[in-house]
């Protein structure tokens, strides 16, 4: 059986974002150390957002909240958190299909505010991703409160 060229790419995704996901320090990258990411301490609140289409949501230790304009009040899931080089994830199921949220170091616009926010955020639910920001009490976005 012969493969679609966009095939191949897409097959080695998962064992990219796993490659950029070890637990050995790897000199400068940004906030980690031999245990990884320490940017973000796991007693914080991750508050995460993007557009196109508009989501959101926020994660405190093992509870996920996801909210879409469809569903305004959103859904709480069970995630596991894990940390990296350079960033940390956290996985579940939402409505059986994996839901993986990962986060890294880098400044980030949503490109609708004049807001910049200290990390990024990738979202893949099932084969869906999109593209986000993300902040936390500690490391707050910088620009107006109510955009």
């Amino acid at each position: 059986m012969r493969l679609p060229p966009i095939a191949p790419p897409l097959l080695l995704a998962p064992l990219l974002l796993l490659a950029g996901c070890q637990t050995e320090n790897t000199a400068g990258a940004p906030g980690t150390s031999a245990e990884g990411f320490t940017e973000i301490g796991e007693d914080e609140t991750v508050q995460f957002t993007g557009t196109e289409p508009f989501w959101g949501g926020s994660v405190t230790g093992s509870q996920l909240s996801y909210s879409t304009p469809e569903n305004i009040d959103g859904r709480t899931i069970t995630v596991k958190r894990f940390t990296g080089q350079g960033g940390l994830g956290y996985s579940g199921m939402l409505d059986g299909a994996p839901f993986d949220l990962m986060v890294t170091a880098g400044e980030c616009s949503d490109g609708m505010s004049d807001r910049s926010y200290p990390f990024t955020a990738t979202l893949r639910i099932g084969e869906a991703t999109r593209r986000g920001c993300a902040w936390t009490e500690s490391s707050s976005f910088t620009g107006p409160v109510a955009p």
